[in-house]
């Protein structure tokens, strides 16, 4: 099936509660998702007081990011004190936790700013290792293979072969449903080759963190 891709802009206007802005660094990376890539320039002009940085990633707009794809953040974390999300929710902002920076998330729909609990990046990243060791420690392992385009992020091949002592069963699928995953109970680990944000359950770990 053929598949159309039809980009969504937010029409209403961002306004930043004057107030707010005193929460912020000096130094502001700014970063958001397509909807709201329009905004930045004038998201610019109300923090004239603070020195702003954008730059673009993998993606196809400045400050452009993606839950797998941080790059736009990443070339420029040297620079900044934090980074200002423009989004609702912590789904994205919580990619950033990697980068080891201030995140507050710029709600674009009521103008206000709060900051992300460190306490929830480091749960986040918490949770990843103890994926990590987990599958160091497994004998039987289930790899998730998802038929989506461009849901395949490698290295299948080079960890199979790295890790002989274990036993690797392949699952495909088009969506994933993790209720399913319960009814193989043999399986002791979870390894992803899809969409690096799968990963929010404890059992799972991305192949590309694998060495």
């Amino acid at each position: 099936m053929k598949t159309l891709f039809i980009e969504s802009r937010y029409k209403g206007k961002v306004k930043i509660d004057k107030k707010d802005i005193a929460k912020l660094p000096s130094k502001i990376g700014l970063i958001t998702t397509v909807q709201f890539v329009d905004d930045i320039e004038d998201i610019k002009g109300q923090l004239k007081k603070k020195k702003v940085f954008v730059s673009k990633g993998k993606q196809k707009y400045k400050a452009q990011i993606l839950g797998c794809d941080t790059t736009a953040a990443e070339k420029i974390k040297d620079k900044v004190d934090a980074f200002l999300y423009i989004g609702t929710g912590k789904f994205h902002p919580i990619a950033l936790g990697s980068l080891d920076k201030n995140i507050f998330i710029l709600n674009p729909f009521t103008g206000k700013i709060s900051r992300l609990d460190k306490k929830e990046v480091e749960a986040y990243q918490k949770r990843k290792k103890a994926a990590l060791m987990k599958f160091y420690h497994a004998n039987n392992v289930g790899v998730l293979i998802s038929t989506k385009p461009g849901q395949k992020f490698g290295h299948l091949d080079r960890v199979i072969k790295d890790h002989k002592d274990k036993r690797f069963y392949k699952f495909i699928f088009d969506t994933l449903d993790t209720k399913e995953l319960d009814n193989f109970p043999f399986i002791e680990v979870w390894v992803n080759t899809a969409c690096p944000r799968i990963d929010e359950d404890i059992k799972i770990i991305n192949i590309g963190e694998i060495r």
